[in-house]
């Protein structure tokens, strides 16, 4: 690829080729190397002049730009197609990333966005470019090798939501990080995702999204390209930027993605959502454990129940689920022992309750774990990390008996909302 982007126009309306091309054209980084009126057209000009990036219009008489695509992905491979279309819908996004269409502008756009996604599209197909070259040497750097150990995979769920999950993910990964862990974080609640929020990391075009091409093509040679630094140390893979982009991704995109990251990190947390679907499964079948949370209340420890059924169906032993109890020292009329009579096992791990620091971190974009490093809540995330990490023995967590202890201390004397189920 040469310093100036060259680009393709493929479009049947000749006004919109023009206008495209004098738009470009004020662009010094950019330079317009042809134009075509339909798909076999484009196919030809792309043969003959190699362009960087194609911009693809979706409806054309003829063969259309999805066609058209598939045909340019076969015989110029080096081409990147940004597809414009006059239609949003999500149908349309998920064709033209079948086909292997690296963006998506729906017209009418600004030209501002349009050359933002030129130059974003050329400069990832740069970095994979890069990346054939430097990946050998890279991985020897990193240490990676053949005598590298594969990441445990710690898959954060709950069978509700709202009883911190992604709080507790985001601080566990950043704790790992910083007792000597490679860490990688996959935000895997792709349709409403915040661990992006948490983290205050909001980057266009670098979500598992914007893989889709490649895991479905069955390829990952980009992923560390749109795994994002957070200043932890931590890797963070994000969820897309829009829910529609969920439906792209599923159970086998998904084992992909962490079948690689197993072979590039220490540990790999994955922040899931509260939902049953074909990738959350998928994840929690991968995982060497899952840390299952639940709150002080009725309905979360129900939902707990009935997850620890379907955990046995599925065939998950008691050391892959571990069960966390969030807020642990909350005072609401609900007992540890009532939770573990109810549920009929113990809990494994406990985290306290501090609202003031967890909600002040989170609307700064900063996890508590680093904005008050001494607070009791962020040392019992570090107890958790260590037992996941391997830091410390897992018997040296006593988080869990001390904090029943306070528990039980802060209802004396209650009667068990539970008393029915002896």
């Amino acid at each position: 690829m040469s310093d100036r982007i060259k680009v393709l126009i493929v479009d049947d309306i000749p006004e919109t080729r023009d206008h495209l091309s004098k738009l470009l054209g004020f662009e010094g980084d950019v330079e317009v190397v042809g134009t075509a009126p339909g798909g076999m057209e484009a196919i030809e000009q792309a043969l003959a002049l190699k362009p960087d990036v194609v911009l693809m219009d979706i409806n054309m008489p003829g063969m259309d730009g999805i066609t058209a695509t598939e045909r340019l992905a076969a015989e110029v491979p080096s081409a990147a197609v940004v597809m414009m279309s006059v239609q949003g819908e999500a149908d349309y996004l998920r064709r033209s990333m079948l086909a292997s269409a690296r963006e998506f502008v729906v017209k009418p756009f600004s030209a501002d966005d349009l050359t933002a996604s030129i130059r974003q599209v050329w400069s990832r197909e740069k970095d994979k470019l890069s990346r054939y070259v430097v990946a050998p040497v890279a991985t020897t750097a990193n240490g990676n090798g053949a005598g590298h150990e594969p990441a445990s995979v710690i898959a954060i769920f709950s069978p509700k939501g709202g009883v911190g999950r992604t709080t507790v993910a985001v601080n566990l990964a950043v704790a790992a990080a910083t007792i000597g862990r490679r860490v990688a974080l996959v935000d895997a609640s792709f349709q409403f995702g915040d661990v992006g929020v948490l983290l205050n990391l909001n980057p266009k075009n670098k979500s598992i999204g914007d893989l889709a091409t490649e895991l479905e093509a069955g390829e990952l040679e980009s992923l560390d390209t749109f795994m994002i630094s957070h200043s932890s140390g931590v890797r963070v893979l994000l969820a897309p930027p829009k829910p529609e982009q969920a439906e792209l991704i599923g159970g086998a995109s998904v084992r992909k993605v962490i079948d690689r990251l197993r072979q590039d990190y220490d540990l790999v947390v994955v922040d899931c959502p509260a939902t049953f679907n074909e990738p959350t499964i998928a994840i929690l079948d991968q995982a060497d454990m899952i840390l299952t949370l639940l709150t002080l209340e009725i309905t979360s420890v129900k939902n707990m129940r009935l997850f620890l059924e379907v955990a046995e169906q599925l065939g998950y032993g008691k050391d892959k689920v571990r069960l966390v109890l969030n807020r642990a020292d909350s005072t609401l009329g609900i007992r540890v022992a009532d939770v573990e009579h109810s549920i009929g096992r113990k809990v494994d791990h406990t985290v306290v309750s501090d609202g003031r620091s967890v909600v002040y971190a989170l609307n700064r974009g900063v996890p508590f774990f680093l904005s008050n490093r001494e607070a009791q809540v962020s040392q019992d995330i570090l107890r958790l990390a260590q037992a996941v990490a391997g830091s410390a023995p897992k018997a040296a967590d006593t988080s869990g008996a001390a904090s029943t202890a306070v528990a039980a201390k802060a209802a004396p004397g209650k009667k068990s909302i539970f008393a029915w189920r002896s």
